[in-house]
């Protein structure tokens, strides 16, 4: 019926999304959804060329980066992105997924990913460990990265002023401030004190 892989997986996508109204936020996951797994390169393979023509501009896509787990993700790889989808690319990071190899729980702060991401961005995922209460310090470096993020883009962009002097008021990161092991300090003293307050309750 269908000429292509894409153009089938386009076409699919465009009857659900407007059939479901065309909700403000709709995943489609390309086959091709990591650089390692494009041929050539993103910006000349030809599934994704196809899936940027031919899917609706609102509908969002996902991209995990260089490869599947990605160690760092740059503005320029995410601009190349950008230009074959024709849309920018919702980031499903899976630098903290375990489930491939569930011996292995990841408790390192969020890192790798390069400043001035997120105008590239239309948004951002991230896959977490199997274990729920392993995540604290992934999830709360994440933050701690998001907030020096937003910081750095109020800084540059006038129209986000107010977002600029929320964080100056803020205890948060400032512009170009996000470290890593700074941030897994911020981590830990904030989950001693979570572990603390649940030993404290009743039936602990």
């Amino acid at each position: 019926v269908f000429p292509s892989l894409a153009q089938a997986h386009a076409s699919v996508a465009n009857e659900v999304y407007q059939e479901l109204g065309q909700p403000s936020v709709f995943l489609f996951c390309p086959t091709e959804y990591c650089s390692s797994l494009c041929s050539p390169s993103p910006s000349q393979s030809c599934y994704l060329q196809a899936i940027g023509q031919e899917l609706l501009p609102g509908i969002s896509v996902v991209w995990t980066g260089p490869k599947v787990v990605s160690q760092e993700l740059s503005p320029v790889l995410l601009e190349e992105v950008e230009g074959v989808l024709q849309r920018r690319p919702v980031i499903w990071d899976n630098l903290y997924a375990n489930d491939y190899d569930c011996r292995r729980v990841f408790l390192g702060p969020y890192m790798g990913r390069a400043p001035g991401l997120v105008p590239r961005l239309h948004g951002l995922l991230l896959n977490p460990n199997c274990e729920l209460q392993a995540n604290f310090i992934p999830i709360h470096t994440l933050g701690t990265w998001f907030q020096s993020e937003l910081g750095s883009c109020a800084n540059r962009d006038h129209a986000g002023m107010e977002v600029a002097a929320a964080l100056d008021h803020s205890q948060g990161p400032q512009e170009g401030s996000y470290s890593p092991q700074e941030a897994l300090e911020l981590a830990l003293f904030d989950w001693v004190a979570e572990i603390n307050q649940q030993a404290l309750e009743p039936g602990r």
